[in-house]
């Protein structure tokens, strides 16, 4: 079997399920550009899909994120481009906290859920580490920190392309607004 063909379905899922959590999977084929046998070929059911789609977008997003910490930027650049590779992240990091954060999903420390933790905690130590210099504010946990940046990133992805200067400046406009809101 195709792994290219495997990611295409699993990116496709990723789009519609995005916009209709309870879309047919027939919706999702015809997006892959496959038969649905084809895709019962890769993926059993509804449930292995959402799987594979939950492990390929917490380790997008994470390799993202562990490329910005990981790089040499002062502390306020890594902050920035950790929000700019979170909206890079797109429709996957909203699809992302939409599936993890649902009713259905039982967070299990020991499976699929340890990237998704390792991930947040080590953010939160760096808002921490923000705090303790001085450059975010004491004022807000770093729980409530990461909230706001994912709510900034949330929206950031329902505003992208609703306008000219809106799509040309969503960056910009999710930086200010997430920077005053924490303090800076």
């Amino acid at each position: 079997m195709s792994e290219r063909t495997r990611q295409q379905i699993i990116d496709a899922a990723i789009l519609i399920f995005h916009h209709d959590g309870s879309a047919p999977l027939e919706k999702v084929a015809d997006k892959a550009s496959v038969t649905r046998r084809t895709l019962h070929r890769y993926f059993s059911d509804r449930k292995a899909l959402l799987i594979a789609c939950r492990a390929d977008i917490c380790k997008r997003c994470s390799e993202a994120m562990s490329h910005v910490l990981n790089g040499p930027h002062d502390p306020m650049t890594k902050l920035e481009q950790l929000l700019y590779a979170a909206i890079d992240c797109g429709v996957k990091y909203a699809f992302f906290q939409h599936v993890h954060n649902g009713p259905d999903h039982v967070h299990r420390t020991d499976g699929d859920c340890r990237e998704y933790d390792a991930l947040r905690n080590r953010l939160c130590q760096f808002f921490e580490q923000l705090q303790d210099d001085g450059i975010i504010t004491r004022k807000l946990t770093t729980a409530w920190i990461f909230a706001m940046l994912t709510g900034v990133v949330n929206a950031a992805m329902k505003t992208d392309g609703t306008g000219p200067d809106t799509a040309r400046n969503l960056k910009q406009l999710a930086w200010y607004s997430f920077s005053r809101a924490i303090g800076l």
